[in-house]
C-alpha cells in the first residue's frame, strides 16, 4: 500500500511538472525572443538560449525607439501599458463598487419588487458587451466619450456575477449581527463600512483578482471606441505589431511587448494569491 501511495504521489508530481512545462515553454520562447535580434529570429533555428540584448530590446519597446532605425509604434509601450492600467483598474473598482452596493441594498433593504430586480439584473449575464455592442457604442458616441478613458471604464463596470456573489455572502451573515450593530446606534452605511466590508475582504481579494485580468484583456470595446493611438492598450497594440502579408514587423520589440503585457496581470495574481484563495475557499467568515 505504502509503496503503490509512493508511486502515485511521485508520478502525479511528474505530471505536474511537464503540464508546467507544456505551458511556460512558449512564454520562455516570447522572452528569448525579447533579448536577441532581428537577425537571430528571423534565421533558423530559433535561439532557446537568452541573448545580450534584454536591456536595449525593452527599452526600444518602451521608448519607441527602433534599434535599427527603420520601424517604430505608433505610440509607446509604457503609454499603452499606463491605457491598460487604468481601464483595468477603472473597471476593477468600479464593479466592485457598484456590485457591493447592490448586493448590500437587495439583502439588507425591503422595497418592493426586490426579487425581480435581482433577477433581472443576473440575466444580464445573458448579454455581455459583445451582444449589445451597437446601443452601447451609440450610448457612448451620443455623450462624447470616445478615445476617452471613461468611455473605455463606464459601459464595463456592471457586473451581474459579483453582485450575485456577495449577495450569497451578505445572506449568510448572522443576524444576531445584525441586530447588534442596530442596537448600537449604527446607521445602515456604518453597518455596511465598518462590518460588512471587513469580513469581505477575502472575496473582495479574490473578485479584485479576476476583475484585474478581465479588464486589462480586453480588445474588442478599446478596439471600437479608440481611434486615437494615444488611447491604444497594450492588447491592441500587440495586435497591430503583428505583421500581415507583406508588412514589416520587429519581433523583438513584438516578443518584449509580449512580455510586458503578461507582467501586470502576472504580479497581481502573485501578489494576491493567498487572499485569492482564501476568497474562493472560505464559505465561513
Amino acid at each position: 500500500m505504502i509503496e503503490k501511495k509512493k508511486s502515485g504521489y511521485w508520478l502525479s508530481h511528474v505530471g505536474l511538472c511537464l503540464g508546467v512545462i507544456f505551458i511556460f515553454f512558449p512564454v520562455w520562447l516570447a522572452f528569448v525572443g525579447s533579448t536577441v535580434t532581428q537577425e537571430d529570429i528571423m534565421q533558423p533555428p530559433f535561439p532557446v538560449l537568452p541573448g545580450p540584448h534584454l536591456i536595449e530590446n525593452y527599452k526600444y519597446a518602451l521608448f519607441n525607439i527602433s534599434p535599427d532605425g527603420y520601424y517604430s509604434l505608433p505610440v509607446p509601450v509604457l503609454k499603452m501599458l499606463f491605457n491598460s492600467l487604468i481601464m483595468a483598474l477603472g473597471i476593477t473598482i468600479g464593479k466592485l463598487i457598484i456590485s457591493l452596493l447592490s448586493a448590500f441594498a437587495f439583502v439588507y433593504f425591503k422595497f418592493p419588487l426586490r426579487k425581480t430586480f435581482f433577477w433581472l439584473i443576473f440575466l444580464t449575464l445573458m448579454l455581455p458587451v459583445e451582444v449589445r455592442i451597437v446601443p452601447t457604442y451609440e450610448v457612448v458616441a451620443n455623450l462624447g466619450l470616445l478615445n476617452s478613458y471613461a468611455g473605455l471604464i463606464f459601459p464595463l463596470i456592471a457586473s451581474a456575477t459579483a453582485t450575485f456573489l456577495f449577495r450569497q455572502f451578505f445572506l449568510t451573515v448572522p443576524n444576531e449581527m445584525v441586530e447588534a450593530a442596530r442596537m448600537d446606534g449604527a446607521t445602515p452605511m456604518q453597518f455596511f463600512r465598518d462590518i460588512l466590508i471587513p469580513i469581505s475582504k477575502t472575496n473582495i481579494a479574490a473578485l479584485f483578482v479576476i476583475l484585474f485580468v478581465y479588464g486589462f484583456n480586453q480588445y474588442l470595446w478599446p478596439l471600437l471606441i479608440t481611434t486615437s493611438s494615444d488611447m491604444q492598450t497594450i492588447v491592441m497594440g500587440l495586435k497591430f505589431m503583428i505583421p500581415t502579408g507583406d508588412d514589416y514587423g520587429h519581433w523583438p520589440t513584438i516578443f518584449s511587448t509580449a512580455m510586458l503585457a503578461m507582467l501586470p496581470p502576472v504580479v497581481i495574481v502573485i501578489a494576491m494569491q493567498k487572499f485569492f484563495v482564501k476568497g474562493l475557499l472560505e464559505s465561513d467568515k
